[in-house]
């Protein structure tokens, strides 16, 4: 599994002309296929008037949940060269729109390939790239007193507390990096109960 993949921090966007038409592009960050979709029928909505509204997105760490469109272009003249730009840059969580307006002058599948993957890239370029890592759930339960050497252990993994309750018992749920997550674990077995949530 990996330990990080590289996404893009908000939103960008970019333009392509060849022969009257013009191709606006859009790039996302996105976590899942319902924002995907949602963000989809959006653009759809708003670019009504366009001939052609073609995208690509690829998800997961893993970059195995993957789509491309070509809305009405000959097969393979659109969303497939969206989507090597994505895979170009090596980029996961990501969803990239672009909407054509027709110039009146046909282009062609060589010119169609070019005009949806010069598009996908300028929109791409703008983006800024981010690499994130891949967080696993952790709860742990412990005793006051072992505090200062629970919190010293999260700090030393780069652990982030989402959600944490000193009762009766200290509860705590951490997110912490895969690549730290057998050293914490290691570590806080030897003062807590830890119960490993995703």
């Amino acid at each position: 599994m990996t330990d990080s993949y590289l996404t893009i921090q908000t939103q960008s966007s970019g333009l392509y002309k060849s022969k009257g038409s013009r191709f606006l592009s859009f790039a996302h960050p996105a976590k899942d296929t319902e924002e995907v979709k949602d963000l989809i029928a959006d653009y759809k909505k708003r670019y009504h008037n366009a001939r052609h509204v073609c995208y690509a997105y690829m998800l997961g760490p893993e970059r195995n949940d993957f789509r491309f469109n070509d809305d009405g272009e000959p097969s393979g003249t659109a969303g497939k060269p969206i989507l090597g730009q994505i895979n170009a840059r090596n980029l996961t969580n990501v969803l990239v729109v672009v909407v054509r307006y027709f110039g009146g002058i046909l282009l062609g599948t060589g010119g169609l390939v070019t005009a949806y993957r010069e598009a996908a890239s300028d929109a791409l370029e703008q983006a800024e790239i981010i690499e994130k890592t891949v967080d696993s759930g952790i709860r742990i339960e412990f005793e006051y007193p072992d505090i200062e050497v629970i919190m010293s252990t999260i700090r030393a993994c780069e652990a982030e507390i989402v959600q944490q309750d000193f009762q009766a018992t200290c509860t705590m749920v951490l997110l912490v990096p895969l690549a730290y997550k057998p050293s914490l674990i290691d570590s806080l077995e030897k003062v807590s109960k830890i119960e490993v949530l995703f």
